[in-house]
Parts: structure tokens; C-alpha cells; sequence
């Protein structure tokens, strides 16, 4: 009798939940859809209208935009204003891509060679007619087959879809375009020998803007070890700038032990590569040996820091904490959960079927980083997960009656569970958003790392209702990971430097770690020089301080409440050859740590930190 409920229950929950589609676009709060497999027909849940046209006729009939179809009479101005804004968005967003497209299109001209003879241009018009013109009279059959060849091309070579919507892809249907008919493509040996050298140059020459920007704001040298296919041992060498970060040079250590004289080696050779005035920082894993090469350098190059990775501590970080018991037997139920899902095709199947296709599991840039997302995803699919295994078809498969599938079916149907996985996602979030700041790429980070760890430890203790007892042991962690890593007098310095942390409190420089990392940061700068010294601290720092000239125009001030993706305090003390720090960046790269186990599962896609919904 209770499983025949729970049977109903669940198709009572997937016919309703099949009408509503999985997408964060807002038309989808006005609507849902007539039949789940007609997507171009949708209902208004405002006034009971029915109409076609999709998504985007449900944003003209809530924004009560007329021609198209019968505005909504019970659309409030603010639901009016979401939906025509919306729709604005949609339509800017569209027109840029096309004027992007039509920009890039346009630097394509295989004919500008100055060895052609002069053509009359006018002449040639009145024979063939305008470009424009031409290209819309194409025959639509003929340029039909031309795509079949392109699939075709993309499906026997295996290709990635993702691989269509490169820039250089579409540089190349443009000059095979303008070349016309006859084009012979190049050799194996043209692409190994002489294109390639070419572009080598090619390449070469791009970096010399990035050149300039190392020498006029200084760069960051990025080490970044890892293993291949062939289990060889390999370390990269980056360089990390304003303009992006550009490849320097790789090395094969297979056959060489990780000691820390062997890595400083290295990173010297490339120090002098790059231009030892022009290098502010060293970013490495926390590592031992990294850390060995770190005094090793502080001995031969005492201008340069030594930094380590904020995204691999603050991920060591949150492992540590996971491993509390509190955290850890939550973790590893939710880990013993997905493993027996994913391990036999009828079960992932059945969870697939009551998910709408939707994966549980959700792998991300590093190990911890995968555990979040895939506990914020269980957390999240609670109720399909209830519904799977209280139906029929979990009662008839014969898995629910294994050991691991009654373990699996506990969990699920546990209180405790569920309230441990709340407990730990409240915990784990505010360091989350922090690991997300350190592996973005959309501004420069090291200014905001130390002053969101210290909102985090705030929010933890909120979250923890205030109880030491509850809240001490994560801060301890924190506050031991923390220590000679990010806290460094560089991450410092930059906290301070940032207006969005010291506008808003002005005595910030009055505390003593504070004051004293800069006063470090400055010693290692600019080594000797006290008058030097004296005159950031004593002269410029307070223009600074007191939102004197520059800094207090409005979008210097605005720092004290903005921090997204687009707001990059980069105003300057008036003396530029005095700037006490140089815009600095800290980026996220994978080393042997962050390798996710792939024997648990096989991911369909791969994501980054910006899925995560914090």
C-alpha cells in the first residue's frame, strides 16, 4: 500500500515537473508548457493564456509588448520590467555577436597582396554586381551541400562542437571563401615545417605587447607540474600579466628528482628569461619542495616574492576541514551514494530517468571543489532522489536488494542525512565563494583573497549560531592554512591597497599585521631605499588614506561597496614611479593534488568554479 502511494506520488511529481524546463531563463517564472514535447507551446501561469512562439512570445505577452501577441493582463509593472528587460538584453547580446562576427569576418582579405596588379573597382562592380548583393542571391542548394560537407568533415574527424566556435575557424571558412574555387590544402610536412614555424613568429611577435606589459606593471612566473599519459613528469612554466597569461617553456623531470635546488633552478633560468626587474612574484602549490626553493630564491633574489597558490591552499583547506568528523561521515555517505549510482547501468539508468537526464555527479576544477558540487547537486535533486527510491521500479530491481543499495537507500531516506548535507554546504559556501574569486581569470584577485577569508571566518560563525565550540575547530584550520600562505605581505599589502575593504573601514591600517605587511612588502620592493620607503608610507599612503586628489573621484569611493567581475580599482597614486604595488595577479593552476579520481565516474562536461550557485 505505502510503495503504491509513493509510486503515485512520484508520477504526480513527474508529469508536473516535466512541464517546466530546466533553463534560468525568467520567461520560465510567467510559464510552462503544454506538452512536454512540443516546446514551442507554453501557457502563462499569470493569466491561463495559450500561445506559440516559445519562451521569447511569453516575455512579450508579460512585458505586454504589442503586434505580436495579447498582453497579460495580470503582469505587475515589475514582472513588465524583468521580461522587456530581458528581452532588451537578449536582443544587445544578439547585435554584439553579430558586429563581433561581422569585425573578426572582416580582417580576412587573402587578395591584399601588393604584387597583384590595381583593379578597377568600379569596373568591377558594374560586371558582377555588389559583394552584398551577390551573396544574397546565393542559391540556397549550393549552399546547403557546402554545409554537408562541413558536418560531414567534422563528423568523420571526430571533432568537438566546441572546436565550431572558435575565432580561427571562422578566420578559415572566410579566407577558403575568398580564395574560391581550387584551393589545395597544405601537406603533413606544411603544417610540421614551414606553417609552423611561421607561426611560431607569428606568435612571437603577439607577445610583444605582452612583453611591454611586463615591463611597464611587472608579471607573475606560474609553475605548474603535472603528469601525462605516459606517466612522464612534466613542469610548465607560465607567465601571468595583466594582457593574460602567455606559455614560457615546459621541462621533462622523469628523470630528475623534485628537489627544491632543481626547481629554483629552473624558475631562475626563467626569471632571466623574462627580465628579473620585471618579475614581482613566484606562484607555486604548498608543496615542500616549492617551499624549499622558496628560501632559495628569497636568498638569490630578495626583490621577488614567493606566493603561494590561493586557489590550491584554500582547497587544502577546505579538505582539512572535511575532514572533521562532523563534515567527514556526511561526506562520505554522500561519496557512497553517488558510487553505488553510477556503478551499474540499471540503477544510473532508473536515477537518470526520475533526474530528467539531469547528473548527480558534477566534477569541477579541483578534488574538493568536485565533493561541493556534487554535494550541492544531491542537495538539490533531494526530491527525485526520495521519489527513485520509493517506486516500483527501485522495489523491483534487483539491486535494492544488495548490501550497498539498502545502504544507499537508508541514506537517502535518513533525517540526519539530509540535515548534515545543509550543515555542511552552509559551512563550506563561504569558502567556496573565496576559492571561486582565486580561480577566476575576470580581475585581478590577490587584493580580495585575505579580506573574503576574513568575511568568511564572520559568516562561519553565523552560520554556526555564534558557538565557539561549534565554529573554533573550522577557524583553527583555516587561521593554520592561512598562516605564512596568505598572509603573506604581499596579500596583505594588496588588502589594504583595495578601497572596497579600506574605505569602508578607514583604521585598517592601524592594525598591526596590517601596517607590518606593508611595511615588509615596501622593505622587499624596494630594498635599502628608506627614503624611498618613507616617502610611500609618509607621503603618498595618506593621499591614499584620506581620498585625497585621484582617489576620491566617485569610481575610486564606488570601490567601497562594488566587488563583481567588472570593477577593477586601478586608479593610481599621482606619482606613478612611487606605486607602492604593481597590479598583480593570481591564478589558479592544477598541480598532482587536484587530480579528480576518474574511476568513480565518467563525466559528461566538464565546469568550472562559476557553476557553483553561491
Amino acid at each position: 500500500m505505502e510503495t503504491s502511494s509513493l509510486a503515485s506520488a512520484t508520477q504526480s511529481f513527474t508529469s508536473e515537473m516535466v512541464l517546466k524546463r530546466n533553463s534560468d531563463d525568467v520567461g520560465w517564472n510567467y510559464s510552462m508548457l503544454i506538452d512536454a514535447k512540443n516546446m514551442d507551446k507554453v501557457q502563462c501561469i499569470k493569466c491561463g493564456k495559450k500561445m506559440s512562439g516559445g519562451i521569447y512570445r511569453i516575455k512579450q505577452h508579460i512585458a505586454q509588448i504589442k503586434g505580436s501577441v495579447a498582453s497579460c493582463t495580470k503582469a505587475s509593472k515589475e514582472d513588465q520590467e524583468i521580461c522587456r528587460k530581458a528581452i532588451n538584453e537578449a536582443k544587445l547580446k544578439k547585435k554584439r555577436k553579430k558586429d563581433e562576427d561581422e569585425e573578426l569576418r572582416s580582417q580576412v582579405n587573402v587578395h591584399n597582396d601588393p604584387r597583384e596588379e590595381a583593379i578597377d573597382v568600379d569596373q568591377l562592380q558594374e560586371s558582377f554586381g555588389s559583394m552584398k548583393l551577390a551573396r544574397n542571391a546565393l542559391d540556397k542548394q549550393r549552399l546547403e551541400v557546402v554545409r554537408e560537407y562541413m558536418s560531414r568533415w567534422a563528423y568523420d574527424a571526430g571533432v568537438s562542437f566546441n572546436c565550431l566556435e572558435l575565432d580561427s575557424w571562422k578566420l578559415l571558412v572566410e579566407a577558403i571563401g575568398q580564395y574560391g574555387p581550387g584551393f589545395v590544402t597544405p601537406t603533413r610536412y606544411d603544417y610540421t615545417n614551414p606553417l609552423l614555424k611561421k607561426e611560431i613568429d607569428r606568435t612571437k611577435d603577439l607577445l610583444k605587447t605582452h612583453e611591454v606589459e611586463w615591463k611597464l606593471n611587472g608579471c607573475s612566473i606560474m609553475t605548474d607540474g603535472w603528469s601525462d599519459r605516459k606517466r612522464r613528469s612534466i613542469m610548465n612554466l607560465c607567465v601571468n600579466s595583466k594582457l593574460g597569461t602567455v606559455f614560457l617553456s615546459s621541462k621533462d623531470f622523469s628523470n630528475t628528482s623534485h628537489t627544491s635546488e632543481v626547481i629554483f633552478d629552473y624558475v631562475d633560468q626563467c626569471i632571466d628569461e623574462v627580465g628579473l626587474d620585471n618579475v614581482v612574484q613566484i606562484v607555486t602549490d604548498n608543496a615542500s619542495n616549492n617551499m624549499g626553493a622558496a628560501k632559495l630564491l628569497k636568498e638569490k633574489r630578495p626583490k621577488i616574492f614567493w606566493t603561494s597558490c590561493a586557489a590550491h591552499t584554500i582547497d587544502l583547506m577546505l579538505e582539512s576541514i572535511a575532514k572533521q568528523s562532523r563534515f567527514k561521515k556526511v561526506i562520505d555517505q554522500a561519496r557512497a551514494l553517488t558510487v553505488f549510482l553510477y556503478a551499474h547501468h540499471k540503477v544510473l539508468a532508473l536515477i537518470r530517468l526520475f533526474t530528467k537526464e539531469n547528473d548527480i555527479v558534477r566534477p569541477g576544477v579541483t578534488r574538493f571543489a568536485s565533493a561541493f558540487l556534487t554535494l550541492q547537486s544531491i542537495q538539490n535533486k533531494r526530491v527525485e532522489l526520495k521519489a527513485m527510491f520509493g517506486s516500483r521500479e527501485w522495489e523491483e530491481c534487483k539491486f535494492s536488494k544488495s548490501v550497498k543499495g539498502k545502504a544507499a537507500y537508508t541514506t537517502v531516506v535518513s533525517m540526519t542525512f539530509w540535515s548534515g548535507v545543509a550543515s555542511c554546504l552552509q559551512v563550506f559556501t563561504p569558502l567556496i565563494k573565496v576559492l571561486r574569486i582565486a580561480d577566476g581569470d575576470r580581475k585581478p584577485s590577490m587584493g580580495f583573497i585575505y579580506g573574503e577569508l576574513v568575511q568568511a571566518k564572520e559568516d562561519i560563525k553565523m552560520v554556526e549560531n555564534n558557538i565557539p565550540k561549534n565554529y573554533e575547530p573550522i577557524i583553527e584550520v583555516m587561521d593554520a592554512r592561512i598562516k605564512d600562505r596568505l598572509d603573506s605581505p604581499l596579500y596583505l599589502t594588496a588588502y589594504l591597497l583595495n578601497p572596497f575593504y579600506h574605505y569602508k573601514n578607514p583604521l585598517l591600517h592601524l592594525e598591526h599585521d596590517i601596517s607590518i605587511g606593508m611595511i615588509e612588502c615596501l622593505d622587499i620592493l624596494f630594498p635599502g631605499d628608506v627614503d624611498l620607503q618613507s616617502k610611500i608610507m609618509n607621503e603618498e599612503f595618506p593621499k591614499y588614506r584620506d581620498k585625497e586628489s585621484i582617489f576620491g573621484k566617485p569610481i575610486a569611493v564606488k570601490g567601497c561597496s562594488l566587488n563583481d567581475a567588472k570593477f577593477d580599482p586601478g586608479h593610481r597614486s599621482p606619482t606613478p614611479k612611487y606605486r607602492s604595488m604593481r597590479e598583480l595577479y593570481d591564478d589558479d593552476f592544477e598541480s598532482e593534488d587536484e587530480e579528480i579520481n576518474e574511476n568513480e565516474y565518467e563525466p559528461e562536461e566538464d565546469r568550472g568554479l562559476d557553476d557553483f550557485n553561491v
